[in-house]
């Protein structure tokens, strides 16, 4: 059998075929080729349009489906990666009624802040596993008062995965992981949290039905199976946020296992078997693709969200037309430190690590006689990944110690400075996987729809493409070059104080 993953996130939609068997990739496909417009009509927004991914999910299928010619007859199970934390509300005819209100949106931060109060920060944090920020159930919270009339149209709401879901099988439901990342699942319940629709004036009843990451969420409909040259009823077998499918797609499944991404966002992501979280919800606790009623997996979840996001824009405007490969290269001219100069990547929005302030994005000590666009180059990637750094010194404070952080090998990880800045200066090793979020997504299909015995099988055919271990020489250089750019980060965030 063959296996299809779909990954939805905020600058594409990738998808990739597998076949089960061998683990081996058949077909890849991405659109668009440059990144989707994220719709900012007001600073702090960040808005998409569901119906145009979905419009981009069937380019993205057809093309697969087009490269494996007579064999996507054999495809026989689809997984779904998205975006997290994103709102799409939908009418009684399952009509989108508004943009989708996507994870990187701030406007709801202070309906957050008032509701952790008002429910009560020890019930927030112990039931809850977080504040409830700038999450889904807020942003919905932000709709209703703000946008009345596309409130009382709404039906049902939903994750980001759940529309593509619906659109592929006309069945609507969500998770247990998707209620979790919204800020919706009471741990200790196991179950909606009463609190929190009673705070935010929601009724349930316009939450769907939800399940856990590996079921069947639904088959494939006659009609789209025609468009996209597929067979008819293929279940959708498993649906999670990127950040714990790509925990899935690197085998991070168990306790003390870490996962790390660098895309639009820079996130490390470890798994822990403990009821925990940061008092100051710096940090995030969402149920992992792999929690149960019976089994207790949690991802432990440091995000922060201006990382590609900086190096796109140092593409489009600083590079001059060069290649990220050529911007990897040129980066690797300037020594550790860049010469003094500092960055601060937090130009997308407020950040969590932050305590929800929003610093925007930051250069410090540009000398216009010493500096080059290496400097810049290296030095932007160096406070990407200082900034992970700094996250990770919270994770370590509710008790996450890695031996070890697992990586695909893509994005920020294919510039060797940035993969030597995060291994000499966290002296933790770096693995660095041929894999990616659909990929994921399909291993993903193959465990839900029982393919798969287990995710053992599921990963047996992962491939490791580099280890590389801190290097002692180097250790002091990176970890001065490190502390000087968190002294200065105290002291911008004393300033706001």
């Amino acid at each position: 059998m063959l296996l299809l993953g779909i990954d939805l996130g905020s600058s594409s939609i990738k998808g990739s075929v597998i076949d089960g068997t061998t683990g081996i990739t058949l077909a890849r496909s991405q659109f668009p080729e440059t990144e989707m417009k994220i719709i900012s009509t007001n600073s702090e927004w960040a808005e998409q349009d569901p119906e145009l991914w979905w419009e981009y999910v069937q380019i993205v299928i057809k093309n697969l489906t087009q490269k494996l010619g007579k064999k996507s007859i054999e495809i026989g199970a689809i997984g779904i990666s998205y975006q997290m934390h994103g709102l799409v509300m939908v009418d009684s005819a399952q009509k989108v009624i508004h943009n989708s209100i996507i994870w990187c949106d701030s406007r709801s931060v202070n309906i957050g802040d008032k509701a952790f109060k008002s429910i009560g920060e020890d019930y927030c944090l112990n039931n809850l596993l977080n504040s409830p920020g700038n999450f889904t159930a807020s942003k919905l919270r932000w709709v209703q008062e703000n946008l009345p009339q596309v409130y009382a149209r709404i039906d049902k709401i939903m994750l980001p995965g759940d529309f593509i879901s619906l659109k592929l099988t006309g069945t609507l439901s969500t998770t247990i992981t998707g209620m979790s990342e919204g800020i919706f699942w009471n741990f200790k319940e196991k179950g909606i949290d009463k609190e929190v629709l009673i705070n935010y004036n929601i009724t349930d009843t316009i939450i769907p039905e939800f399940h856990n990451s590996f079921a069947i969420h639904g088959t494939l409909l006659k009609e789209v199976a025609r468009d996209l040259g597929l067979k008819e009823n293929i279940p959708v077998s498993y649906k999670a946020g990127d950040q714990p499918n790509n925990a899935l797609s690197l085998n991070v499944l168990n306790p003390g296992e870490i996962a790390a991404t660098a895309g639009t966002s820079g996130v490390i992501y470890g798994v822990s078997e403990r009821i925990q979280y940061d008092p100051k919800s710096r940090i995030n606790t969402f149920a992992h693709v792999n929690h149960s009623d019976s089994l207790t997996r949690l991802g432990i979840l440091l995000c922060i969200n201006g990382t590609g996001i900086l190096n796109s824009w140092l593409h489009k405007n600083i590079s001059g037309g060069k290649s990220y490969e050529d911007m990897n290269q040129l980066a690797s001219n300037s020594p550790v430190g860049s010469k003094g100069l500092l960055t601060f990547p937090f130009g997308n929005g407020s950040e969590r690590i932050l305590e929800g302030k929003n610093i925007e994005g930051i250069f410090k000590n540009i000398n216009y006689n010493i500096h080059s666009a290496s400097d810049l180059l290296r030095s932007s990637q160096e406070g990407i990944v200082f900034s992970l750094i700094y996250g990770l010194k919270i994770m370590k404070e509710t008790g996450i110690s890695p031996s070890a952080i697992r990586a695909g090998y893509s994005n920020m990880f294919l510039s060797p400075v940035f993969t030597e800045t995060l291994v000499n200066t966290s002296q933790i090793p770096v693995e660095l996987y041929d894999t990616d979020g659909s990929i994921g997504a399909a291993r993903g299909a193959g465990i839900g729809t029982g393919w798969y015995t287990s995710p053992d099988e599921a990963f047996q055919s992962l491939k490791k493409i580099l280890h590389k271990d801190p290097e002692i020489p180097f250790k002091e250089e990176f970890q001065s070059a490190y502390q000087k750019w968190e002294d200065e980060l105290t002291t911008i965030l004393k300033s706001l104080d």
